[in-house]
């Protein structure tokens, strides 16, 4: 019997758990030191990597350590503080200590190290271009689990038996965790609702937030009206802060929501995407598809060393291939032109009922949200699962593909009953 997911992971699509493990419970992220995130790039790119500026070798690389901060909001830090534009290639998490790679134009005045706050800055040499999405492979885990209620040294026996079942959902702090509010955000972008997508940002609650978080959104249905508002508007809100102070000034929703660092106003739409994604790998769990295992027609993409993933090939019966196969869900965008596979069925269905079509992620008043579409693997891929149980937790160390999120796989491990007092 399938089972079913806590309703705060239903709000994010994620209906069913994939695996019939009962779960140790527990709870995790307690301290940031108790989920530990490091990049894993690229050794050729980083094999290429020089001490000193050479002619081709131009663009700076440094190492970004941070504690309590997410990325979003360390490159906007280290803007600030150093004046300086930083490309990162992966979004980390606040709630976790985290490594990861980001590149500069700028190579005059080269830090070797810097330290500001809880981020740490290390250069570690100059490249040819830029780093790009393609050289991110994935990322490789340290996670605690606090208290488990079963913590026997073989309490994970059962569930390594069902590793390879586990579905690839987007977790939930891809929708803003306890406030599930950046899909509904990006599905109002792509009905042109600009207005909506504002007053979503700054008032939408659910029963799920903080009850300080509920009355300051509460003030803020004000804003317009009252200006004040924006003063007490605290520092872990900066984005409404932002937005807020806009709206006072006048300007028009386009503008207000422009006013949003790019980076993170991309993940509106991207987040829309996830939600249809979440939704179909739901439905597909509900009806038995096989999700590690390719069936005619479907997309699938070669796997070349468990966490790599190659080309993508359409499958079928008779085709012979040195890789393992694994299928794809298409994600949704402006280019989006579904089969007639299983998979592709199910996203047809639920766009028609979400009431959005493929043009609507073209978006001429916004170009640079507009999203083409994409592939995503059905199935959670990870390698080098191991564990090992102490007197009150469960340490466990994995990698993952690039996109790929741990949470998905611990929620399988613990089965939380409230995810967001279990640090979900």
């Amino acid at each position: 019997m399938k089972k079913i997911s806590p309703e705060i992971d239903k709000l994010a699509g994620i209906e069913y758990y994939s695996t019939t493990f009962n779960g140790i419970g527990g709870s995790i992220k307690k301290s940031n030191e108790d989920f530990i995130v490091k990049e894993i790039i690229d050794q050729k790119f980083l094999k290429e990597l020089t001490q000193l500026k050479i002619e081709n070798n131009i663009f700076p690389v440094y190492e970004i350590e941070k504690k309590g901060v997410d990325s979003n909001h360390a490159i906007l830090i280290l803007k600030k503080k150093l004046g300086m534009n930083f490309k990162i290639v992966g979004i980390k998490d606040a709630r976790a200590m985290t490594s990861q790679y980001a590149s500069t134009n700028n190579n005059k005045n080269i830090m070797k190290h810097i330290k500001i706050g809880e981020i740490s800055l290390k250069f570690i040499g100059f490249s040819k271009k830029p780093l790009e999405k393609s050289m991110l492979i994935g990322n490789k885990f340290t996670i605690k689990i606090n208290n488990p209620k079963y913590n026997s040294k073989d309490n994970l026996l059962h569930f390594i038996s069902e590793i390879s079942n586990v579905g690839n959902f987007y977790g939930l702090q891809r929708f803003g965790s306890e406030r599930l509010v950046t899909h509904l955000v990006g599905k109002a972008i792509l009905k042109r609702k600009f207005d909506e997508a504002i007053d979503i940002l700054l008032t939408y609650t659910t029963k799920f937030d903080s009850k300080f978080s509920i009355e300051i959104r509460e003030k803020l249905k004000d804003i317009k009206n009252n200006a004040n508002i924006v003063k007490i508007i605290p520092r872990g809100m900066d984005i409404e802060k932002k937005i807020a102070y806009e709206i006072t000034k006048g300007k028009e929703s386009v503008s207000v929501l422009r006013s949003i660092p790019i980076n993170i106003r991309r993940l509106f739409v991207q987040a829309f995407q996830a939600f249809v994604f979440n939704k179909a790998l739901s439905t597909a769990i509900e009806n038995e598809f096989s999700l590690k295992k390719c069936e005619k027609d479907d997309l699938c993409f070669e796997v070349i060393d468990q966490i790599v993933l190659g080309k993508i090939r359409r499958f079928e019966n008779s085709e012979s291939s040195k890789y393992e196969k694994i299928p794809i869900i298409r994600l949704p965008g402006y280019a989006y032109q579904p089969g007639k596979n299983r998979f592709d069925l199910i996203v047809k269905e639920i766009l028609y009922n979400e009431n959005i079509i493929s043009k609507d992620f073209f978006i001429k008043e916004m170009q640079e949200l507009s999203e083409s579409g994409g592939f995503r693997q059905a199935v959670f891929l990870s390698k080098d699962f191991k564990y090992i149980t102490y007197e009150n937790s469960t340490s466990i160390d994995f990698a993952v593909p690039k996109g790929t999120y741990a949470t998905t796989l611990l929620r399988e491990i613990i089965k939380p009953i409230d995810p967001i007092s279990s640090g979900f």
